[in-house]
């Protein structure tokens, strides 16, 4: 049009005077850096940081010096009843809180020898109501008696090891992987005491624990070596190798026969397997070396105590 000073396809620019509305400068900040990556062992989800803080642990431990054993937070009190069964777990010195009689009680010559055997080793003798008895026992055939076992005291897997350097000799550790049958672990545990081990440990899960059964199998000797419990069998094995031990696998597939070993008077730790399946996939990786037992028949084979006695006996000679 005449008279107009804007050119037709001109840009028309916005007068300085009228703004509109922007991003406040988060566009500008989200393009901003957020600095260098942390270190991965500073990340706190990373494997390197849970491996600096495991090790961080061990260091702790090793100031600290032997740790005390300690009580099993799932374990709970333990009742062993009948009139046969308490004077047994009496005899065998299996530990225990109190006798409880239920009030009105026939006293045959089995009661009154264990109360005889209570008042001679300092165990508490409680009079209790038949129905109390009824309900400890969940309504077992208690016959009028029931002895109270208190929670077995596991130690440390670090504490067997411990053991073995305040005497001043060679360690010996048995470990157990899947034993279920309780006897079996009494019977592991009075070999590894008759032979010169220092110790024996179980897996926190799927294993027998030290109950009244593996207590009177033991013959006593629960009460003179420490049975340890690890969380994760595996690991505490791979903290044995660490410390310069032999894991030594007891299979009867085993490489090479208990008469050939000649590694026993090396630091070991004998790993005996479940009674059924033998040694689990993951523990036998975990062994230096897998040992058999000879025998004159292929057919036959040796319940894990008796296997774990034999080679321990094995070992101690050879030690001489």
């Amino acid at each position: 049009m005449p008279g107009s000073s804007q050119r037709k396809g001109a840009i028309r620019k916005k007068p300085r005077g009228n703004p509109t509305a922007g991003s406040g400068g988060r566009v500008r900040r989200g393009l901003e850096g957020k600095g260098p990556t942390p270190k991965a062992v500073d990340r706190v989800k990373h494997p390197a940081h849970k491996r600096a803080k495991a090790a961080e642990r061990a260091k702790e431990r090793e100031q600290r010096g032997r740790r005390p054993a300690r009580k099993d937070a799932d374990s709970t009190v333990e009742w062993v009843y009948g009139r046969n069964p308490v004077v047994e777990a009496l005899r065998a010195g299996v530990p225990a809180s109190a006798l409880h009689v239920a009030e009105g009680t026939e006293r045959d010559a089995r009661l009154r020898e264990a109360l005889l055997v209570a008042v001679e080793t300092g165990v508490s003798v409680l009079e209790v109501p038949r129905s109390e008895l009824d309900r400890v026992t969940a309504g077992g055939a208690h016959q009028g008696v029931a002895l109270q076992i208190p929670p077995y005291e596991y130690a440390h897997p670090d504490d067997l090891l411990q053991r073995a350097y305040d005497a001043g000799e060679v360690p010996l550790i048995v470990a157990l992987d899947g034993v279920t049958d309780p006897r079996n672990l009494g019977a592991i545990t009075r070999s590894a005491a008759a032979f010169g081990a220092h110790g024996v440990v179980v897996p926190e899960r799927r294993t027998a624990s030290m109950s009244a059964s593996a207590w009177k199998t033991s013959a006593g000797a629960a009460a003179r070596i420490p049975v340890a419990r690890a969380t994760n069998l595996n690991r505490a094995l791979k903290s044995y190798k660490d410390a310069g031990l032999l894991v030594i696998g007891l299979d009867m597939n085993g490489a090479v026969e208990l008469p050939e070993f000649e590694a026993a008077t090396e630091p070991l730790v004998l790993v005996v397997g479940s009674e059924g399946k033998g040694l689990a996939r993951l523990v036998r990786e975990n062994c230096d070396l897998i040992v058999s037992i000879p025998m004159t028949s292929v057919t036959e084979s040796l319940n894990a105590g008796i296997a774990a006695g034999v080679t321990l006996y094995e070992i101690s000679r050879r030690r001489g």
